[in-house]
């Protein structure tokens, strides 16, 4: 039996890795959860339903701070790290820059300074496409595509990969990066897009689209559980590269993609058409409320598809399921 240390539980993201490994594993996870700032004990509980709630022990910590030795008692023994929190909103980073930079910044620091003392078999950082900026038509960022973040959320994230990258090589720790596309699902929050969509279209309201008639910003989406699925089977089957002096020695990165491009358009009038609801629209300009804004991410999800993993549930499956449960569950609206 495996002994998990999740971060991020208690938020929208790392919610479903809790869920999907309490399915999938028998293993023991501990979730550091600070309540400081998007997670909520409602995620951890609906995480939790009909599972076996003696394999989880929630540990109320803030990870911008350093771990005390009693908390670290209370770990127990970890085998698997994996750090999933992190404040993770563009306008809110371009707002309060430094909440995001200082913070997911700290957060990684005191996150491998842990890893460092207590060598886990495998540390997984979760990152984002976002960190390698714009994706112009036609590209699909590889693994170890160069690093453009463009404003202050993917900067931090890329500060937390370079601290990754540094302990790898440094201390020798077993790191593994995952980067992911567009994230959506059950329990998001509000402020994200797709939330946004339900709501607006559900009280009919008109839904902003960033672009122009002809040049239309687009996202490949990726439903939370398929992103816990490739987590899983990244830890069950990609052992991770250790620094070995070698001169183009590079630590583990997967890219992990959803199976379809969608224009935010095109996710807008989805989405009405699934709520059975007309769809009120306007564009406005990229750069308009968020300055560096980047037209469209893409990933090539090839690598990590070429090594055995599927996504288990489709696109439209998910969204589909998504939509009617946030419609039921109107208190996540």
């Amino acid at each position: 039996m495996k002994r998990v240390l999740l971060t991020g539980a208690s938020g929208f993201v790392g919610s479903h890795i809790l869920r999907h490994l309490l399915l999938n594993t028998d293993w023991e996870i501990v979730c550091p959860c600070s309540w400081k700032h998007k997670g909520t004990p409602e995620r951890v509980e609906l995480a939790m339903q009909g599972m076996d709630r003696s394999r989880v022990s929630i540990i109320t910590h803030d990870l911008e701070s350093p771990f005390t030795e009693q908390t670290k008692k209370r770990f127990g023994k970890i085998d698997y790290i994996l750090n999933v929190a992190s404040n993770s909103h563009v306008n809110r980073s371009i707002d309060n820059p430094g909440d995001f930079i200082v913070g997911n910044t700290l957060l990684a620091y005191n996150m491998f300074e842990f890893a460092r003392e207590i060598k886990p078999e495998v540390f997984l950082q979760f990152s984002t496409d976002e960190v390698y900026g714009v994706a112009p038509e036609g590209t699909n960022h590889k693994e170890w595509s160069p690093i453009l973040p463009s404003n202050p959320y993917s900067a931090s994230k890329a500060c937390q990969e370079a601290i990754a990258i540094s302990y790898w090589r440094t201390y020798n720790l077993p790191v593994i990066i995952s980067n992911t596309m567009n994230i959506f699902g059950e329990t998001q929050d509000s402020e994200k897009y797709l939330a946004q969509l339900i709501s607006k279209i559900q009280n009919e309201e008109t839904v902003t689209v960033h672009g122009s008639e002809n040049h239309i910003g687009s996202r490949f989406y990726l439903h939370a559980r398929n992103a816990a699925s490739a987590v899983l089977f990244i830890l069950q089957n990609l052992k991770p590269n250790l620094y070995n002096d070698g001169e183009n020695a590079i630590p583990d990165r997967y890219n992990i993609v959803g199976d379809l491009e969608l224009d935010n358009l095109a996710v807008a009038k989805l989405v009405a058409e699934i709520m059975g609801k007309d769809l009120k629209y306007k564009f406005v300009d990229f750069h308009h409320g968020r300055p560096g804004h980047d037209s469209r991410y893409a990933l090539d999800g090839e690598k990590l598809r070429s090594l055995g993993w599927t996504a288990p549930v489709k696109f439209e499956d998910s969204l589909r399921n998504y939509v009617q449960w946030t419609l039921s569950h109107k208190e996540w609206m």
